[in-house]
């Protein structure tokens, strides 16, 4: 048992990683509950109606995409507080999911459990959340996009491709912090 504890040592922090992305990822399914489809915008969370900070960010997020689909066409339109749209009538529906506090949470856990001192974890889960918000912006503003002239390309684009550019590029800012923030651990 113990040669297994130490051909395993070197991915130690990725098997962590993994574990916890997991068990977050399924505890946020079976906790936060809400209609994906956007025709009811209430959220819960065990039962409590957490919709107004989902609410809140999907309008921020709209607007921010807006703006940006705004540099490039001339065509954009908005309706409402949560519709991207083109004047084809073709766009993009920012419902309570892709607020992206889901990822957000992932990757609060993500840095609580990686091995390490809190002395960096305290600025970087921050910094982690910025980055994620600024990708999740850009990601929904590229997909709207290409809806102008593909609307079909909607579900490889959203549920395949950036679903997990996302996750990539959370993997990547966790290296990051596991190999350049946090410095080696002390092992004794």
């Amino acid at each position: 048992m113990q040669k297994l504890g130490y051909k395993i040592a070197p991915y130690t922090d990725v098997i962590i990683f993994m574990v916890t992305l997991l068990v977050a990822n399924y505890f946020w399914k079976f906790t936060v509950m809400g209609d994906e489809a956007g025709l009811d915008s209430t959220v819960t969370w065990f039962g409590l109606n957490i919709t107004a900070p989902f609410d809140l960010l999907s309008k921020h997020i709209a607007a921010c995409v807006y703006w940006i689909v705004g540099l490039f066409r001339d065509t954009v339109v908005m309706k409402g507080d949560h519709i991207v749209g083109f004047q084809n009538g073709h766009g993009s529906s920012i419902v309570w999911s892709c607020s992206g506090l889901k990822q957000m949470f992932i990757w609060l856990c993500l840095i609580l459990t990686v091995r390490g001192g809190w002395k960096h974890k305290l600025w970087f889960i921050p910094l982690g959340w910025i980055i994620c918000h600024a990708f999740n912006i850009l990601r929904i503003a590229i997909i709207t996009l290409f809806l102008e002239f593909h609307p079909e390309w909607f579900t490889i684009l959203h549920d395949y491709i950036f679903k997990y550019l996302f996750y990539g590029m959370m993997f990547l800012l966790w290296v990051w912090f596991v190999e350049r923030i946090r410095g080696p651990l002390v092992t004794e």
